[in-house]
């Protein structure tokens, strides 16, 4: 869990969508870029002080710069499945 005092990461230019090394950090919760895909992780605490609501605008304008990102393109309807995915494997512990 993060501190109080945690800020969101200063200054880093985080276009969705534009690379697959970015990653973006409020407190102690990434977001990882992707060319096809973000992915999230990690834990935030949104306290209720002016720490919180720090990172409740960071995490906001992050979210918000993701959808303007997905609602600028023409969208398929669901991404095709990456050719050469790992099969199911059965569980040998169930």
């Amino acid at each position: 869990m993060s501190k109080a005092s945690d800020p969101p990461s200063p200054g880093t230019s985080f276009v969705p969508f534009a690379d697959d090394a970015t990653v973006r950090q409020v407190a102690g919760f990434s977001i990882e870029n992707g060319t096809g895909a973000l992915a999230l992780h990690g834990s935030l605490e949104i306290t209720r002080d002016r720490a919180g609501l720090d990172r409740a605008r960071a995490l906001t304008a992050l979210l918000q710069s993701i959808v303007a990102c997905l609602e600028a393109d023409d969208l398929p309807a669901a991404i095709a499945e990456e050719e050469g995915a790992a099969p199911t494997v059965r569980n040998p512990f169930a």
